[in-house]
């Protein structure tokens, strides 16, 4: 569909919602990112997975990735609040090695690939580096991320912990980890980190169709009307 067809589409559905949440929709919008995604390898827990599904969306965090190996990656909308249908949730699961397709296709996106490990040659979050995009992945809650995965990082990047315990939970991880990230993102770059014009009409177009019932029966009379003025 041609960007200006999307943009009309979008005015023309806009109508059947309440201007309550079309102002909502569009705050929403203008504060979602594509500049941070997050990345789950092999995640055993559905409080963790979707916990960090709705992290994601409280952060403007557009897209989470989900790499599945031993365990399927399950939500449980008690925790995640419906945030599930915000957030662009891109599984990797029917690969030979789903770790390898997904890192491979981030970087084919021109994302930098950042470990969150206390690794001995990781960053303390304050001095990561926030040139480019970035691709925080989180590994499994147990044994953290797989020796393939961190064999394909570019860098690590650790949480300062100062008790007896050694790790956080893998859902306080994430959240600690994204939220300083976004907050540095937000300060140190405010001009880089905004979706693109044609990405938010992309993005609108899909939330709108969750968002009204039968939104197919309302385009198809768009187009039926756009095609009778056309004909005269």
């Amino acid at each position: 569909m041609e960007l200006q067809t999307k943009i009309q589409l979008v005015k023309y559905l806009e109508t059947f919602i309440t201007t309550t949440r079309r102002s909502r929709l569009e705050e929403v919008l203008q504060n979602r990112t594509r500049k941070v995604v997050a990345v789950l390898e092999n995640i055993f827990q559905p409080q963790n997975a979707s916990a960090v599904v709705r992290t994601c969306d409280c952060l403007g965090i557009q897209d989470l990735y989900i790499i599945e190996k031993d365990n399927v990656y399950r939500v449980n909308p008690k925790i995640t609040l419906g945030s599930s249908q915000w957030v662009n949730l891109i599984r990797f699961s029917r690969y030979e090695n789903n770790t390898h397709a997904c890192i491979t296709s981030l970087r084919e996106q021109q994302y930098r690939i950042i470990g969150a490990s206390p690794h001995q040659e990781s960053f303390r979050l304050e001095e990561l580096s926030l040139e480019g995009k970035l691709a925080l992945l989180f590994g499994k809650e147990d044994v953290g991320l797989s020796a393939d995965a961190l064999a394909r990082c570019d860098e690590f990047v650790k949480i300062p912990m100062y008790g007896f315990t050694e790790s956080y939970n893998l859902s306080v991880s994430a959240a600690i980890v994204l939220s300083h990230v976004m907050m540095r993102i937000r300060t140190e770059q405010p001009e880089f980190w905004c979706l693109s014009e044609e990405e938010k009409i992309d993005l609108k177009l899909t939330w709108l169709r969750k968002m009204i019932r039968r939104h197919d029966l309302h385009e198809a009379e768009f187009f039926a009307r756009g095609m009778r003025e056309k004909n005269g």
